[in-house]
């Protein structure tokens, strides 16, 4: 399957009375946008503010990030199953708005919800601080159910994402790159000298708010498959789950997943990268031994020699991950898990809530316990009613002068476990 992604820089976003993408600046109309999310009755309003990289902007609390994507040449659209019909991503051309996001922001629904700004110590931890944040500002209807709130304020971020991504449809784009994986037995041959990688790539699926959808499906539902990379480029995959902010997978990082993105980097040259084989993060231990009997299964079926697991959340997952692990070592294949600490504010905890002798080679996104203060900021998207009760913050995290002090995982993004975050370590 081969893709085509055509990159076109957004450097600046202006809100007024047109809907254009002019060199590198993006104006969108806020009536029209308006007029397509509250389409849904179950939203009562819907603003749209815009948030610049270095602006004294705080945004919370935060649901989900998605990039500005569209189909080109193909049939179908993005977010396959859930905004357009069911047809398999992954071919043909797709045009990114790249510099920019749509951040749906509202009523808060689970505890684990987040926080971004824009400038101070804060930004230097999420990489959403270095994006043109296009904000939906949302408010349900009075009494509505918060499974029904939750399900329009994640449908009206990807409805919003869709459309403004189609004014790129005609534009052509600043730069164009290829990404390519063929069927399975042409893929082998191609690089036959080279070790055959592929990539575990885990989905919180623990329900309660705690969901991802693969082509519209709750994943909690599926048995592990195999996917084309190009696939999850495509909008195969979306978020929908309050898991903690520092390391929720969202749609923007599936859209943009890293491990994804290096695999490919070194295909041909170092790896023969080979396919994603996605799982769920299940409740029940049935389920865990069910899903990671499969993934090893599958591992060895395509004659894989090493691999890749990325987890989402923490906790519960930890048995899912270190399952995975073990399972796939005992096939006599190589593995690397990308996981994040919880290890207390003091870092001298355990790590996880699991653990093996087989997982040798581990990467870490950080210590999400560790603390930080906020500064004030001299504007506020969104609302600081819930600053106390997200995960990572306490009470009295929000102090009089507007300063406010949390754990790293109320911060969006913080110790992403795709390493998608901007974090390091530093050798002493």
């Amino acid at each position: 399957m081969k893709l085509e992604v055509g990159t076109i820089q957004i450097q600046d976003v202006v809100l007024g009375s047109e809907e254009k993408i002019v060199g590198t600046t993006l104006y969108l109309e806020p009536e029209k946008i308006s007029e397509l999310i509250l389409a849904d009755e179950r939203l009562a309003s819907c603003q749209l503010k815009v948030a610049r990289p270095g602006e004294s902007i705080r945004i919370t609390p935060i649901k989900d990030v998605i990039e500005p994507r569209c189909k080109v040449d193909a049939v179908g659209g993005i977010f396959p199953g859930v905004i357009n019909k069911v047809n398999i991503q992954g071919s043909g051309r797709t045009h990114v708005l790249k510099g920019c996001a749509v951040m749906t922001v509202g009523k808060i629904i689970g505890f684990q919800e987040g926080i971004v700004d824009m400038t101070g110590p804060g930004a230097e931890l999420t990489p959403f601080s270095k994006l043109i944040e296009i904000c939906l500002v949302l408010e349900p209807i009075a009494e509505l159910d918060p499974h029904q709130y939750e399900e329009a304020a994640r449908l009206a971020g990807l409805k919003a994402a869709e459309y403004i991504g189609q004014l790129g449809k005609t534009v052509e784009p600043a730069e164009l790159t290829t990404y390519e994986t063929k069927p399975l037995l042409e893929q082998i041959k191609e690089y036959p000298e080279l070790p055959k990688v592929g990539y575990v790539y885990m989905l919180q699926t623990q329900g309660l708010l705690h969901d991802t959808y693969v082509y519209g499906t709750d994943a909690k539902h599926i048995v592990p498959t195999i996917l084309y990379p190009t696939e999850v480029m495509d909008g195969a995959i979306i978020s929908g789950n309050c898991v903690s902010a520092c390391d929720k997978n969202t749609t923007y990082h599936h859209l943009n997943n890293p491990v994804i993105e290096d695999l490919y980097q070194k295909h041909g040259k170092e790896i023969n990268f080979i396919g994603v084989i996605i799982t769920n993060e299940t409740v029940y231990l049935q389920d865990k031994v069910r899903s990671s009997d499969f993934v090893a299964k599958l591992t060895e079926f395509l004659g894989l020699d090493g691999v890749i697991i990325s987890q989402e959340g923490f906790g519960n997952p930890d048995t899912d991950l270190i399952m995975n692990c073990k399972k796939v070592e005992e096939k006599g294949i190589k593995t690397v898990i990308v996981t994040d600490e919880y290890a207390g504010r003091d870092g001298a905890s355990q790590s996880l809530a699991d653990a093996d002798k087989l997982a040798t080679a581990v990467v870490t996104g950080g210590n999400a316990n560790e603390v930080i203060t906020l500064p004030k900021m001299d504007q506020l998207i969104g609302s600081l009613d819930y600053t106390d009760v997200i995960a990572g913050g306490f009470d009295g995290s929000l102090q009089p002068d507007g300063t406010i002090t949390v754990e790293i995982q109320a911060i969006t993004g913080a110790t992403n476990e795709l390493g998608f975050n901007q974090m390091a370590a530093k050798g002493v």
